[in-house]
């Protein structure tokens, strides 16, 4: 098995590739509030019918859905959580050959920009 990771056509991406249980490798905070649930998030499930955030001091639940702009078919993930809505652009995406492992660059609204990783 190789590890060399490919980046994947955005526009051309599956949903299905953004799915499955993701860890937080890297996170640039920005502007973006420090203390909120996805600056101190450590793992991510973008499970078939939910979501789930974790977090050191709580785990929360929801709902995504991938959404494309018009002009340009980018996919933007859309996170319902209880307290929150948010949207972030899939700014990249890299998978093995064999799409053992993968990489997702997320950047929100906020201003947070995060690396999450699928080994």
């Amino acid at each position: 098995m190789s590890d060399l990771l490919l980046d994947i056509n955005l526009q051309q991406v599956p949903d299905a590739y953004l799915s499955g249980a993701w860890r937080v490798v890297h996170r640039v905070i920005n502007r973006a509030d420090p203390t909120s649930l996805l600056a101190q998030a450590t793992g991510i499930l973008l499970g078939e019918q939910e979501l789930r955030l974790e977090a050191p001091a709580l785990n929360e639940t929801g709902y995504w859905a991938v959404q494309r702009d018009e002009l340009l078919n980018r996919p933007y993930l859309s996170l319902s959580f209880p307290t929150e809505d948010l949207r972030a652009l899939v700014t990249r995406l890299r998978r093995t050959a064999d799409g053992a492992r993968s990489q997702l660059n997320l950047y929100f609204s906020s201003g947070l920009e995060m690396q999450l990783d699928r080994p």
